[in-house]
């Protein structure tokens, strides 16, 4: 008899608006409150400067900007949510982090297209979790694309 093996894998999941996101919790270094960011001229502007982080400096993106939601003042529940990425560190600015979540491999569906702002290359799937949809984000994408943008301040 062979055992069927799902595969589950943990996620960070956090809030933008009132969306649930999702990143794996392997390219996950450490979640921080919000701190002073130095803007860096000349970049997107989705990416709101860099941050000093024990003597480290990571460049931080704002996912709000880059998935061009409106505009919203960070609150004591804003967090920084730091990605090992290659071989470089990046902060994600999120509105809330939730929680840690298992999801198993057949609970993700993968989204053909998507209403809204959202582009698919942002998306690797939708995870369902009781009553809750959560948008799994495709990291490598995500930052490839805010480090390469056009839209220069």
């Amino acid at each position: 008899m062979e055992a069927a093996v799902e595969t589950m894998q943990q996620y960070i999941v956090f809030k933008l608006d009132e969306q649930l996101y999702g990143i794996s919790i392997e390219n996950v270094q450490i979640i921080e409150k919000i701190k002073p960011i130095m803007r860096v001229p000349k970049v997107a502007a989705c990416i709101k400067g860099v941050m000093n982080l024990r003597g480290e400096i990571i460049p931080v993106v704002s996912l709000r900007e880059q998935f061009k939601l409106e505009y919203k003042e960070y609150t004591d529940k804003t967090r920084i949510i730091i990605v090992k990425f290659e071989d470089a560190m990046v902060g994600l600015i999120v509105d809330e982090v939730k929680e840690v979540v298992e999801i198993e491999s057949a609970q993700v569906e993968v989204v053909q297209n998507v209403q809204g702002k959202m582009k698919t290359s942002h998306i690797l799937g939708v995870g369902k979790i009781e009553d809750n949809i959560v948008t799994l984000l495709n990291l490598t994408n995500i930052i490839e694309e805010a480090f390469a943008s056009d839209d220069l301040k």
